[in-house]
């Protein structure tokens, strides 16, 4: 139940990264949305050690959590794992953005080396504009 309220909830966090980079361009904002989303959903295991000596909890948290309680406790080895797959899914995430972005861009775009090929219109053809009439 843990882990679906915290994608609910990161969910509404990713609406908001994606609706507050609304000043950049496509590419940059869906490049950063998702690498943030990589970032969130990295899931990354984790051991504790309980009271008892010798034994251990273990389970899964978000890469980034586990990295932060790692640096806090010193712990070199969770640390790296951690940061490896935190590393290694924000490179994802950036390559779904991408991808993304590859995928939905518009049609001009597409025939941008067709626009140079096409012939030029000649300097004395004007083009009149018409104005919208209402009734």
């Amino acid at each position: 139940m843990l882990w679906v309220i915290y994608l609910g909830v990161s969910l509404l966090v990713l609406l908001a990264v994606y609706l507050g980079l609304a000043f950049l361009p496509r590419l940059p904002r869906l490049l950063l949305t998702w690498i943030v989303a990589g970032a969130m959903w990295a899931p990354a295991s984790f051991r504790l050690p309980l009271i008892e000596e010798g034994e251990f909890y273990t389970g899964l948290a978000p890469a980034a959590m586990v990295s932060a309680v790692a640096f806090l406790e010193h712990s070199g080895a969770a640390l790296r794992s951690g940061l490896i797959w935190l590393l290694l899914d924000m490179t994802l995430g950036a390559l779904v953005g991408v991808a993304l972005w590859w995928w939905r861009r518009p049609p001009s775009a597409e025939r941008g080396s067709d626009a140079h090929t096409a012939s030029p219109r000649e300097p004395d053809e004007t083009v009149q504009r018409r104005e919208p009439v209402i009734g």
